[in-house]
């Protein structure tokens, strides 16, 4: 959810031209529920989430911090998959529009 209210499964489709990662509802909806703008951000991977117990997420975290200084906190299912999402990420916030 916005500011991490809670931890929610979402879809997210990355975009390069323009450079936006969309997220959207997997239970349906072809309307995305939000995007990011990557054009200049900063991706990186994640070991401990602030302000959470341990309880609360598993491994395989990774962070985008926009060019306007929003934070946003991502779980992948594994760690080769966090790894693909973070190089992903990086490449098109270089080259995107």
């Amino acid at each position: 959810g916005h500011r991490r209210k809670n931890w929610k499964v979402r879809k997210f489709v990355l975009r390069e031209d323009p450079a936006y990662l969309h997220y959207y509802d997997p239970a349906g909806g072809e309307d995305p529920l939000g995007a990011i703008h990557l054009r200049g951000c900063v991706v990186s991977a994640v070991e401990d989430m602030p302000d959470s117990k341990k309880c609360d997420v598993e491994n395989n975290l990774f962070e985008i911090i926009t060019a306007s200084e929003v934070h946003y906190y991502l779980q992948a299912a594994s760690s080769t998959e966090r790894t693909e999402w973070i190089k992903a990420i990086q490449a098109v916030a270089r080259t995107g529009k």
